[in-house]
Formats: C-alpha cells, sequence, structure tokens
C-alpha cells in the first residue's frame, strides 16, 4: 500500500535541489558570519545573498529581514517586540479569534503584561469584516495582527484593505505569511505591510529557519539578548547552511509560483469531484472565491475526528483536523468554532486536506477514493 501525504500546509518534505545547496555549505563553509577573517567573510557573504532572496520575493529591502528560527519566533518577535517598544504610544492591540496559536497565544500572553487586546471575529466564510476592524480602532492602537491566510481553511484575509485602513494610522501593521508565501503574489509595500512571518519548511526548505520582515522605521525590541546579530533585533550566530536552503526554496518557489496554483488548484478541484463520484457528502469550510488552492477543509456529517483520522492513517493517508501544533488534541477546532460556533458539528468532523509536491493526480485520486471509502463506512 503506498502511503498519501496530504498534510503540506502541517509541513513539507525538502527539495532535493535544496539538499544540494545546502551540502557544500555544511562541509566547507563553517565560518562565524560576524568574523572579520576570510571565513568570516565567506560565510557573511552566503548570508548577506540568502537575504537579498528573501527580500526581493516580498518586495523588500534586504536590511528589513530578520531571519529566525522560524514562524513561531516570528511571530512572537513581531508582536511582542512590537508592543514593548511602542508602549509610550498606546496598549492597544489587535488580532482576531482564528489565528494560528504562534499569535493567539502571543496575544493572550500580552493581555497578561496588561496589554489591551480586542479579537476581531469572522464571519462564517472565515474573514474578518473589515468594518469591524474600523470599529475597533482606537488612538491608543499600535499593532494590528491579522494572519494572511488561516492554516486550517486556506481563507484569505483582505490584507490589502486592512492595509488601506492603517496607512493613517499609528498601529504597526503585522500579518502571518506562512501559508500565503509561495502561493500568493506578496508585496509588502503596495499592501502597506510593516512587518511579516514567513517559515523555510512549508515551502520544501529545511526545518529551524524563517524571517520576519520589519520595515525601516518600525520601533521593535529584542526579546533575546547577546550578541548584535540581525541589527540588533535578534542575537545568536545565523544558521548559515539553513539560510541557503531557504534561499534555494524562495528561488524555486518564486519561479515555480504560478504553476503551482494551477496544479494545486486542479489537485482540490479533482479530489472534491472524486468524492461527489463516489457519493460522499460534505461541506466545504470557507468561501472558495477566497481561499488558496492547496487547502481544502471538508466536514463529514456524522462521523469524528479522531475516528476519521486513524482510519486515513491506517489506510495510508496523511491528513489533519487542523494546525499541526495541535494534532492529536481531542479539543474542537478554535478555527471552526469562531467561524460557526462552538457548538457546531464542522468543529469536531472536519479535515484538513493540503496537497503539495509529494501529490500527483493519480494519488489525489488513489486517496480521494480511500477516503470516500472510509467516510461511508464510519458516516452514522
Amino acid at each position: 500500500m503506498d502511503h498519501i501525504y496530504l498534510d503540506h500546509a502541517a509541513t513539507t518534505p525538502m527539495d532535493t535541489q535544496v539538499v544540494e545547496a545546502m551540502n557544500p555549505i555544511m562541509t566547507n563553509i563553517f565560518g562565524n558570519p560576524s568574523s572579520v577573517h576570510s571565513f568570516g567573510r565567506k560565510a557573511r557573504q552566503y548570508l548577506d545573498d540568502a537575504r537579498r532572496t528573501m527580500a526581493g520575493s516580498i518586495h523588500a529591502n534586504e536590511k528589513d529581514i530578520v531571519f529566525t528560527s522560524g514562524g513561531t519566533e516570528a511571530d512572537n518577535l513581531a508582536m511582542i517586540g512590537t508592543a514593548l517598544a511602542n508602549q509610550d504610544k498606546g496598549n492597544h492591540i489587535i488580532t482576531t479569534v482564528q489565528e494560528h496559536h504562534a499569535a493567539l497565544n502571543t496575544a493572550e500572553y500580552l493581555e497578561q503584561q496588561e496589554f489591551d487586546v480586542t479579537y476581531l471575529p469572522v464571519d462564517e466564510q472565515g474573514r474578518i469584516n473589515i468594518e469591524d476592524l474600523t470599529a475597533s480602532l482606537r488612538d491608543d492602537t499600535i499593532l494590528v495582527s491579522i494572519m494572511y491566510v488561516n492554516n486550517e481553511t486556506g481563507v484569505i484575509q483582505p490584507i490589502e484593505a486592512i492595509g488601506d485602513i492603517l496607512k493613517d494610522h499609528q498601529a504597526y501593521f503585522h500579518t502571518d505569511a506562512v501559508q500565503a508565501f509561495g502561493l500568493l503574489d506578496i508585496d509588502v509595500q503596495q499592501s502597506g505591510i510593516d512587518l511579516l512571518t514567513v517559515s523555510s519548511h512549508k515551502i520544501n526548505g529545511p526545518k529551524g529557519i524563517g524571517f520576519l520582515y520589519v520595515a525601516g522605521g518600525t520601533k521593535i525590541e529584542a526579546l533575546q539578548f547577546g550578541g548584535e546579530q540581525e541589527r540588533k533585533r535578534r542575537p545568536g550566530t545565523e544558521n548559515i547552511a539553513a539560510a541557503v536552503g531557504f534561499k534555494k526554496a524562495v528561488e524555486l518557489t518564486v519561479e515555480n509560483k504560478a504553476e503551482k496554483r494551477q496544479v494545486y488548484a486542479s489537485y482540490k478541484d479533482r479530489f472534491l469531484n472524486r468524492l461527489r463520484e463516489n457519493g460522499i457528502k460534505y461541506e466545504v469550510n470557507g468561501t472558495p472565491d477566497h481561499t488558496i488552492p492547496a487547502i481544502v477543509n471538508l466536514s463529514f456529517p456524522g462521523t469524528n475526528v479522531e475516528s476519521l483520522l486513524t482510519n486515513f492513517d491506517l489506510s495510508g493517508i496523511s491528513a489533519s483536523s487542523g494546525s499541526a501544533c495541535t494534532a492529536g488534541s481531542v479539543e474542537p477546532s478554535h478555527v471552526l468554532s469562531a467561524m460557526y460556533g462552538g457548538n457546531s458539528d464542522r468543529t469536531t468532523n472536519s479535515i484538513r486536506f493540503s496537497f503539495g509536491s509529494f501529490n500527483t493526480e493519480e494519488n489525489v485520486i488513489e486517496a480521494a477514493d480511500r477516503v470516500a471509502a472510509i467516510v461511508k463506512r464510519l458516516a452514522n
């Protein structure tokens, strides 16, 4: 039995070209990029090249890219660092109820530090109401943090509209773009984004590295203490090999972005069509009009998440009930609870399928057939 991976939103396999790019760095480039001698300068060259690639991918200045250990650290640095640095302007923060836990738990921490946090609701389509944001803005609002694409549903938020609202306000605009990067065209300047989070392992790069874009002039405090790396915003010796692998992954992503959108959209269509051909009743969670093609979240009436995932795994199908950070949890999805209410069956009978480089048209169809057989067996 072939195993079929439909959980690319959780993590992706490293591209072989990424591995090939990293191997000589791990073997030959061991200098500290902060050292002034030739070994350090050589390492610094690779790091600077990677930083330029990251910046170019979002139309940013290379000086505004801060390498981190991944998306979670970048979210923490963006939210806590900005909040602490701007307390003289106010203590009000706006986010949403459907953020990734890297941002949601950070917001809850900031509440414990006596910051006032407003959590915007989302509608049944999974999107915020722009009027809610406008009504929530105050003179003392210092940060608005709203994710670009939801990791469970793939729903895209109205990022440019948010940026337009905030362009004449003191509040900084942070967005977690971990699921958006590599599929959507991102221009931080055009969209009015001040802080943006990206993670390498979501785009077939190495784990343990990401970046935070911090627009020039943004006041932000470091959360760690040590050296003066990353322009004093994130101390610690940089991971050169991972940065080079990340760079290669970004280059491949930028080069193939349009093609991937088209391929993943075809996978989603074929997957859903095959389920219908098998007589499976399902509901798509989130608006299809504002969703990335790589993610589809389906509610299967009369089933429950635990039984579905267990049986999927036994049949060689890897999927998820939502964020990988809460995999194995029996708690209802906070994202779907925000969309449909905590008592909705959708919060406990929905599965996220996410497409990527491990998929082909053939194994997507095969996966749909296996999923259909299991749902038929388990549905009440």
